[in-house]
């Protein structure tokens, strides 16, 4: 691709007048948005993102719009995982929900800041280090293993990290609106809020390291790579709200983006295999027997993963309601006429 200043700039600049148009026009004033608002919304901005795609294999060659798309895929399914954190980050702190979209709001610029720098250094190491994608594919599987087999129930409000901020700043007691710090007896204190914001930004900083080495194993584009970031996360404050309560169902989300990002892992180090440089693998030979996984193949497979993973989260969830709903009906009297409200429940 041959991507001019000129339009890196423009594009910055519309990314930039989205979200602000998102702040004063949406966030300003705390409110908690309906489901039309939230609906309509996700899907003008997936159609845009969508919309764009189809733009790029117009005016590029669809060798690259099929490298957004799995860029865009990969993104959003990443982002909907940083939504779930987000919700676990504001269930601990007990974010009034009328507050939470600013919250949202904050967080999403702090990822796109955060992935625009990471996205800056990865195109600076792959154009002068080939040997990076040796580097990005153990990292992915890495994290894949860690994804798949790490615990979900860590609580990102009362980590470590959490904990030695408190330690070190003085923290008001309540919230004081959506205001970050308060003034009282003449002594400026931080307020749960400004904690919500610090755990919000240490969070995207860790999903960060995930998905920008993620997208580099789809594409070696740092255009693409940027605008599939900026659409995956156009547009998620409103998904969280449409789909909050579905979120808790995607039980298999977290295998899901497992295998998602081992197999970009293995498509990353055979891909430094074939353009390997290294003195001491090969004898510094490229092994061009290495194969290439093409990105129609990884579009396939990082859709039909994400379906999967949806179907069977969704198969559960079900299966484990209708289980508990018969356990709650053998543990009610034969009689069972007692109104919900005073009933016993096991």
């Amino acid at each position: 691709m041959n991507i001019t200043p000129l339009v890196w700039i423009v594009t910055i600049l519309v990314t930039i007048a989205f979200f602000v148009y998102e702040f004063f026009a949406h966030v300003r004033k705390p409110h908690e948005p309906t489901v039309g608002e939230s609906a309509r919304w996700s899907a003008f901005y997936i159609g845009l993102a969508l919309l764009f795609g189809v733009g790029i294999g117009v005016v590029s060659g669809w060798k690259f719009g099929g490298e957004y798309f799995a860029g865009y895929l990969t993104e959003k399914a990443l982002s909907i995982d940083n939504l779930f954190v987000f919700l676990i980050v504001m269930a601990g702190f007990a974010v009034p929900r009328k507050y939470q979209q600013k919250v949202l709001m904050i967080g999403i610029v702090i990822a796109l800041i955060m992935r625009g720098g990471f996205i800056a250094l990865g195109a600076t190491l792959i154009e002068n280090f080939s040997w990076i994608f040796y580097l990005f594919g153990a990292l992915l599987l890495v994290l894949a293993y860690r994804q798949a087999f790490a615990g979900g129930d860590h609580n990102p409000a009362d980590g470590r990290f959490m904990r030695f901020v408190r330690r070190i700043l003085p923290v008001s007691d309540e919230y004081e609106g959506d205001r970050l710090t308060v003034v009282k007896a003449g002594r400026r204190f931080v307020t749960p809020m400004f904690l919500v914001i610090i755990a919000i930004g240490f969070v995207d900083l860790i999903f960060a390291v995930d998905s920008i080495p993620a997208i580099y194993g789809l594409t070696e584009e740092a255009y693409i790579v940027f605008t599939a970031n900026a659409f995956a996360l156009m547009g998620l404050r409103q998904l969280y709200f449409l789909i909050g309560g579905l979120l808790e169902r995607l039980v298999y989300l977290a295998q899901g983006l497992a295998v998602i990002l081992a197999f970009i892992g293995v498509k990353l180090v055979l891909h430094a295999m074939h353009v390997n440089e290294l003195p001491f693998i090969n004898g510094g030979e490229p092994m061009l027997w290495a194969p290439e996984i093409p990105i129609w193949f990884s579009l396939v497979f990082i859709g039909a993963t994400i379906a999967v993973a949806t179907v069977a989260s969704l198969a559960k969830t079900r299966r484990d309601d209708r289980r508990a709903a018969l356990d709650s009906t053998s543990a009610g009297t034969p009689a069972d006429t007692t109104p919900r409200t005073e009933k016993e429940h096991p």
